[in-house]
């Protein structure tokens, strides 16, 4: 259920990553600035908005905190990581 309910995510967007995030949290707005100046697209799910979300995320990808970062610009669903993993792969791949 929980990487069926990411792969759903994913296939509703057009964008260059899904990211899911939370209130108050600096690397959250980090990776949001970080994406923005890349001219990257980026569709968000905030945990904080939507019941359960958290633990689906979590058991499909064992990343226990925000934000959590998936590349949509494949063939491939691909899951990053969170902020540090995320500035460290667009630097490789820009």
């Amino acid at each position: 259920m929980s990487e069926a309910m990411i792969l759903e995510h994913a296939s509703l967007t057009d964008t260059d990553f899904l990211i899911y995030t939370g209130d108050f949290c600096g690397y959250c707005r980090a990776l949001k600035n970080l994406l923005e100046g890349k001219e990257l697209s980026y569709t968000e799910y905030n945990f904080d908005h939507h019941d359960g979300m958290r633990q689906a995320v979590v058991q499909a990808t064992g990343h226990r905190t925000v934000p959590v970062v998936f590349d949509l610009r494949g063939e491939q669903t691909l899951f990053i990581g969170g902020f540090d993993e995320t500035n460290r792969y667009l630097k490789k791949t820009s």
